[in-house]
Formats: C-alpha cells, sequence, structure tokens
C-alpha cells in the first residue's frame, strides 16, 4: 500500500484529518495531493520515476556489459561514454536499489621465499608506483591459483606508465622459470630486445619485485642483465613495497577467483589469462590511467605525442 493511499484511508475509515497524518508521517499535504490522484488511478509516472527507471536500466546494462566487476567509480566512466550526463552518486543510488553488488576479496597466500645467499637488488622504487613513459618501471609477482585438482601458479609483468599486463605466465611450479618466462614475454610484447635497450645503464628499465628466492635466482638475474633490465627490490614482509602488483592480484580474486571454482588447471589457466589480455588489458578501468583501460590509455598518450 503507498503512503498516499494509506492517508487517503485513515480518512475514509477512521475520519483522521489529512493533516494529522501528513504530520505523523513526515509528508506535506501538497506531496499528499500531487500523488493520490496517481495513487488511486495508477496515473502516469512523474519525470523523475521515468528518469529512474532509464538510469536503472542503462546502469544494469552497463554493469552486465562490464561482467558485473565495475563499481559505480567505472561504471560511471562507462555510463559517460555512452552518452549519458550523470554522477557517481546517481549511479550508486541505482546499483544499491538494485542490488548490484561485486563479489568480496579472498585473501591469498603469500609465496616469498627468500634465499638468504643470493645477492640482493637496492629498491629503486621507494613506493612511488608511476612513470612517466611506457617502458620506465614495471613492477611483477606471483600468486597461486587454487583448482580442484592441484594449484597453477601465475607471475605478471606490469607496466607502471598504464597498469598494462605484458607478461602472464602460467605454470604448475612458482620458479625461476615462471619469472624468466613472465619477464620474456614482457619484452617480447613491447617489441623485443632492441625496443627496451638503454645504453645508459641509468636509463634502463627498472623491475620491481620482492625478495623472493624466484627473482634473486642466477638463471632469472641473467636473463634480466641479458634483456637490459634493472632489477630493484622492496623489504621483506613488507606488501606496500610492491602493492601495485599486489592490487593486481586483488582484482584477479576479486573479479575471478571469487566467481570460479575451477576443476583442473586448465580450466583455471583458460579463465585467467582471458581476463588478463581480454578483459583486463583492454576494457577494465583504472584510476591511474584517467580512468581509461591500458591499452587506450597508452593509445591516447601516442596520439597526444603524435599531435
Amino acid at each position: 500500500m503507498s503512503v498516499a493511499r494509506f492517508i487517503a484511508d485513515q480518512k475514509t475509515f477512521w475520519r483522521v484529518p489529512v493533516a494529522v497524518c501528513c504530520a505523523l508521517l513526515g509528508v506535506s499535504v501538497s506531496w499528499f495531493y500531487k500523488w493520490w490522484p496517481r495513487a488511486m488511478a495508477g496515473g502516469p509516472p512523474t519525470k523523475r520515476a521515468k528518469r529512474r527507471a532509464e538510469v536503472d536500466a542503462a546502469v544494469k546494462t552497463a554493469f552486465t556489459a562490464a561482467r558485473g566487476l565495475h563499481g559505480s567509480p567505472r561504471l560511471v566512466h562507462d555510463l559517460r561514454d555512452a552518452g549519458w550526463a550523470i554522477s557517481e552518486k546517481t549511479v550508486a543510488d541505482s546499483m544499491r536499489r538494485q542490488q548490484l553488488v561485486a563479489r568480496r576479496i579472498r585473501r591469498r597466500n603469500g609465496l616469498t621465499r627468500q634465499d638468504l645467499s643470493a645477492p640482493k637488488f637496492p629498491d629503486l622504487i621507494k613506493r612511488d608506483f608511476t612513470a612517466q613513459a611506457p617502458n620506465c618501471r614495471w613492477v611483477g609477482d606471483i600468486t597461486e591459483i587454487p583448482t580442484d585438482h592441484g594449484k597453477l601458479y601465475l607471475a605478471t609483468v606490469i607496466d607502471l606508465f598504464s597498469r598494462r599486463l605484458l607478461g602472464a605466465a602460467t605454470g604448475l611450479h612458482p620458479d625461476a622459470q615462471l619469472a624468466c618466462d613472465a619477464i620474456t614475454m614482457a619484452v617480447a610484447t613491447r617489441g623485443g630486445k632492441r625496443v627496451i635497450w638503454r645504453d645508459d645503464q641509468t636509463q634502463r628499465v627498472i623491475f620491481h619485485t620482492d625478495r623472493g628466492s624466484t627473482y634473486t635466482a642466477k638463471s632469472f638475474t641473467k636473463l634480466c642483465r641479458k634483456m637490459g633490465i634493472r632489477q630493484s627490490m622492496g623489504r621483506v614482509g613488507s606488501c606496500f613495497d610492491n602493492a601495485a602488483a599486489e592490487a593486481f592480484f586483488s582484482s584477479l580474486e576479486w573479479e575471478v577467483l571469487s566467481r570460479h571454482r575451477f576443476a583442473d588447471t586448465q580450466h583455471a589457466q583458460a579463465a585467467v589469462l582471458e581476463w588478463c589480455y581480454g578483459f583486463y588489458n583492454h576494457t577494465r578501468r583504472h584510476s591511474s590511467a584517467d580512468m581509461m583501460s591500458p591499452i587506450n590509455y597508452e593509445t591516447a598518450a601516442l596520439n597526444r605525442e603524435a599531435a
């Protein structure tokens, strides 16, 4: 029963004045006389009601197109790109009405195992996770992906300029070979060694990681020297020293791992890599990239340079 109908019934059956009911319910008398004809006749909705219905439909469409992964800060940009003049608060209210909510994050177990005998590299990033151009600063890490039949491991390389995922290698063991595969993929994505190579060592690409034995292994450090990459490492036990790489895994857990249960490593690999190269790089908006996807951000930067 609507509030207007309830007030009218009190007057009809119990002779309670409209003004008294309105005062008790916290609504104005003018509001009652505005809504009462509509409540009686089921009349046409107001302009505000029509707008709300249109917004709800558009928000739900955008939410579905984003795989149910974008919250209001990102959805508002999706809607504006589609031609809507809308605020983030309006989008958030619409999502709340329709109960459009993303899944909760599940914490992952750390994989860092330090080799105390291996040489360490200084921290060249110092929690400054920005870059003025591509191929200046990369970050990476390794995480595990549970399945019903064993674990799959994912090693990543991310460019801090656009947050683009350059390398995503998967394997059954979190070893140095997995890290080598990821960094090799990243170099290939950027066009090969000839593109990222800098004769001046101080200008070479920085690759920042934790101090795990994977990244201090001889095979990996040798490969980095060969590719012209300078290694950088945060402190032991501080996730904030590699926050950009941790943020990527947090998004992966929120948007993929919490929504799927994988039967085996093959299914996990297919789903994770599709999200990485399909959704993350091309569609997912990043606050550090002007709320654009990494690919679009890099394209926009190239267009600005060309202009």
